[in-house]
């Protein structure tokens, strides 16, 4: 007989349900949410999205929390464009809001690195708000930094926005900024 407590389902249970409740939704869903709707820690919900990872599920993880991936969860944008930036830790919040206030999205963020060859995390912020909670996941975080802090902070963004003009313009700003690499 199954237990209908969701504090005390099984391994399995609790991997149908994460599996679930991803497939039903159209925003991420953080760990932390999983861990307090099933009553188990944050570690064994990461260790539950691994395993589903490792039965086929295209889970991503974004700095939002976790997203079914498929073929309508990629956003579609009428230009999408690549930059190459360079900049320090401290100008981390001012390059991602320079190109969310000119209304794009960045994608994701890339680095070369020299053993593991190209390293990718999609990012997914559209907004000063998506900034802000990931810049506080950057600094909360005691044993994390951002990628790019393996290459010296040198990395490439994937930005999709309304148009060329809009694209331009963002590698205007951060051109002035002495953000962009040229």
């Amino acid at each position: 007989m199954k237990n209908n407590n969701v504090g005390e389902r099984t391994a399995a249970d609790r991997r149908e349900y994460i599996k679930k409740m991803l497939n039903g939704s159209d925003e991420p869903i953080t760990a932390a949410r999983f861990a307090r709707e099933l009553s188990v820690s944050r570690q064994i919900i990461v260790g539950d999205v691994a395993l589903l990872r490792a039965s086929g599920l295209d889970i991503l993880a974004t700095p939002r929390g976790y997203i079914m991936n498929g073929p309508d969860s990629a956003p579609d944008f009428p230009f999408m464009g690549i930059i190459a930036c360079k900049h320090s830790p401290q100008q981390l919040r001012d390059e991602l809001y320079t190109i969310v206030d000119f209304g794009a999205t960045v994608i994701d963020v890339s680095i070369e690195h020299a053993i593991y060859g190209e390293i990718s995390a999609k990012l997914g912020l559209s907004s000063r708000y998506d900034v802000d909670q990931f810049i506080s996941k950057v600094e909360m975080e005691k044993n994390s930094a951002p990628i790019s802090s393996l290459t010296d902070g040198i990395h490439i963004h994937a930005i999709g926005c309304r148009d060329r003009a809009t694209f331009d313009r963002i590698k205007g700003a951060l051109s002035e900024k002495g953000i962009l690499i040229s």
